[in-house]
C-alpha cells in the first residue's frame, strides 16, 4: 500500500516542473489529483509559461499510473476559480486531505528600476496565490478530519540575492505565511510546512533570462555555460537537484511519517543555504 493510499492531493502549478513531478509523484504512492494550472504566460516573467498541452500531459501521466485527476485552467489569484477547482475536485473524489500549493513565478530586475507591475505581479502569484490556495482549500481539510499543506519556498526565502528582490520578498513571505498557518490550523490537525527547493532543472531555470543573469559576461550564454555557474553554487558537486528531489521532500511532509512534523521550512538544495 502506498504512502497516499486513499488520498486526494491538490495540486497547484502542476502543468509542468515542479508540480507535475509533485502529482505524479503523489500518484505513484496512491494519491487521486486535483490539479491546477495557469497554462499560459505573464508578461512580467521573461520565459514562456506552461501550456494546455503540458497540463494535459500531467493528466496522461497521472492517470498512467492508475489514478484519477481533475485538471482545471486558473489562476491562483482567482479565489472563485480556486474554489471552484476545489468543489470540482470533491464532487469527483469526496474530499481534498493534502495542498501543494506549489504555483509560482521567477523574474529579474533590481529593486530601485523595477516595474511596479512586475513587482505586483510577483507577489500576487507567488505569495498571494499561496495564501488564497491553502484558504480555499481549509474547509475541505478540515471537512476531512485534518491534514498536511506544503507550500513551496525557495532557498531564496531565507537569504537575500541582487537582481531578484521581488522574488526574494515573495519566498521570505511565504515561509512566513506558512509558519502562521501552522499556528492557526493546528487544532484542526492540519500540518503545514515549506519546501525551499535550490536551483531545479525546470523551464523556470533553463531558459535565456536565467543563463545571462548567471553569464553576464558572456553575449548569448547557453545550458552548458549555465551548468558551469551553478555548479559553484551548492556544496555536493552538483549544479542543481532534479524535480523528483523536491517531490520526494513533499511526500515525506505530507505521509504519515511526517504527522508531528509542522511549522518546518526544509532546504532541498544540495547545500547551497549552508556556504
Amino acid at each position: 500500500m502506498g504512502r497516499m493510499e486513499g488520498k486526494v492531493a491538490f495540486v497547484t502549478g502542476a502543468a509542468r516542473g515542479q508540480g507535475r513531478s509533485h502529482a505524479i509523484r503523489l500518484a505513484q504512492e496512491g494519491a487521486d489529483i486535483v490539479a491546477l494550472d495557469l497554462a499560459a504566460s505573464l508578461p512580467t516573467v521573461p520565459y514562456a509559461g506552461a501550456t494546455p498541452d503540458d497540463l494535459a500531459e500531467t493528466v496522461r501521466a497521472v492517470e498512467a499510473l492508475g489514478r484519477n485527476i481533475v485538471a482545471t485552467e486558473a489562476d491562483v489569484r482567482d479565489y472563485e476559480a480556486l474554489e471552484h477547482a476545489l468543489a470540482e475536485g470533491v464532487a469527483r473524489f469526496g474530499r481534498v486531505d493534502t495542498v501543494v500549493a506549489n504555483a509560482g513565478i521567477f523574474g529579474i530586475g533590481r529593486l530601485d528600476t523595477l516595474p511596479e507591475k512586475a513587482w505586483r505581479e510577483m507577489l500576487d502569484v507567488n505569495l498571494t496565490g499561496a495564501w488564497l490556495t491553502v484558504k480555499a482549500a481549509i474547509p475541505h481539510l478540515r471537512a476531512a478530519g485534518g491534514g498536511a499543506v506544503v507550500i513551496t519556498s525557495s532557498g531564496a526565502g531565507v537569504h537575500a540575492s541582487p537582481n531578484i528582490g521581488h522574488y526574494v520578498s515573495s519566498k521570505h513571505g511565504a515561509i512566513g505565511l506558512m509558519r502562521t498557518l501552522a499556528l492557526e490550523l493546528a487544532d484542526d490537525s492540519i500540518r503545514v510546512n515549506c519546501v525551499l527547493p535550490g536551483t531545479v532543472d525546470t523551464p523556470m531555470v533553463q531558459n535565456e533570462a536565467m543563463y545571462q543573469l548567471f553569464r553576464p559576461d558572456l553575449t548569448r550564454p547557453d545550458r552548458t555555460d549555465f551548468t558551469r555557474a551553478a555548479r559553484g553554487l551548492a556544496v555536493l558537486n552538483v549544479p542543481w537537484v532534479e524535480s523528483v528531489d523536491v517531490s520526494n521532500a513533499v511526500l515525506f511532509l505530507v505521509s504519515d511519517e511526517a504527522r508531528y512534523i509542522t511549522g518546518v521550512a526544509l532546504p532541498v538544495d544540495a547545500g547551497t543555504n549552508i556556504k
